[in-house]
């Protein structure tokens, strides 16, 4: 039962977020891609601090122990970061863009961007003038490998409750859609007869997430004393990218009735891991 449930988990979170990236980026719902960064920043912060951290610090592991992995994970997820950023600038390959470019993208896809939005784009060296061969392949590398990760954390989550699963099923999906509607933006590079071609081969990356859950699960059943380090490691993982990708994008000079809404979906995503963890097999009674 915790096999399947992991499958369906991951593959909501992989290609999930995904499709919901592809409809951010090309659909209607385009102008609210700002909200999903609060909705995610939430989602992860509740997950880490109300779900994930708790669960490992009652599995009887020595809390100094623990305490010290949360922190050696914070470490070691700043210098993947780091690293990712040396190598695509020494390797000169395009680096994911930004929401906000990924939003002149999705303007552009429905003909509403003005002359100064590409002006713009062209300046920030925004990956239209890019090849896609090397840039391309590069991102989806990098996708399946943090897809496969992710697929790794739910499981873990999973295995030690399912309402912690989905708990993380959820806080995976919402935090991923910015970074597909990234890639999404690379691989279609502004046309509108690649954008089917992106979306597929984007959804193959997001669905290794699967792989990583079932490889997940076939290590943690057979060595049930590492889910208290891995459920720290998910939480150092979801910390950072909340702390130091999310929030950061979110530190704009905004007026009263656009901080209010930030505020709003912050809360929301907070809502929604309090939600589903209340609505556990542990809370039924």
């Amino acid at each position: 039962m915790n096999l399947i449930a992991i499958l369906v988990g991951t593959l909501i979170a992989g290609v999930g977020s995904v499709w919901i990236a592809a409809t951010l980026s090309f659909g209607v719902l385009a102008r609210y891609t700002q909200h999903m960064l609060s909705l995610a920043a939430g989602a992860l912060l509740a997950t880490a601090f109300i779900r994930l951290l708790p669960e490992g610090f009652e599995s009887g592991v020595e809390v100094h122990v623990l305490s010290a992995t949360l922190l050696a994970g914070l470490l070691f997820f700043f210098l993947l970061d780091k690293a990712e950023l040396w190598h695509h600038g020494h390797e000169h390959h395009p680096t994911l863009p930004t929401l906000d470019q990924a939003m002149v993208d999705a303007d552009v896809m429905h003909g509403h961007a003005h002359d100064d939005a590409h002006a713009h784009a062209d300046h920030a060296g925004h990956h239209h003038a890019a090849p896609l061969a090397g840039g391309g392949w590069a991102v989806l590398t990098g996708d399946a490998v943090h897809c496969f990760g992710d697929g790794v954390l739910i499981a873990s989550a999973f295995l030690s409750s399912p309402a912690l699963g989905w708990a993380a099923t959820l806080a995976v999906l919402v935090h991923e859609v910015p970074h597909h509607m990234g890639d999404l933006a690379v691989l279609h590079q502004g046309s509108r007869r690649k954008w089917r071609t992106a979306l597929l081969k984007v959804s193959l990356a997001g669905a290794v997430t699967a792989l990583g859950g079932v490889v997940g699960w076939a290590l943690v059943e057979g060595l049930a004393g590492l889910l208290p380090y891995l459920l720290m490691l998910a939480a150092s993982s979801f910390i950072y990218v909340a702390l130091a990708d999310l929030i950061p994008q979110l530190q704009k000079r905004l007026n009263a009735r656009q901080t209010a809404a930030q505020i709003v979906w912050l809360l929301i995503g907070m809502a929604l891991v309090i939600a589903v963890g209340l609505a556990g097999p542990e809370h039924a009674h």
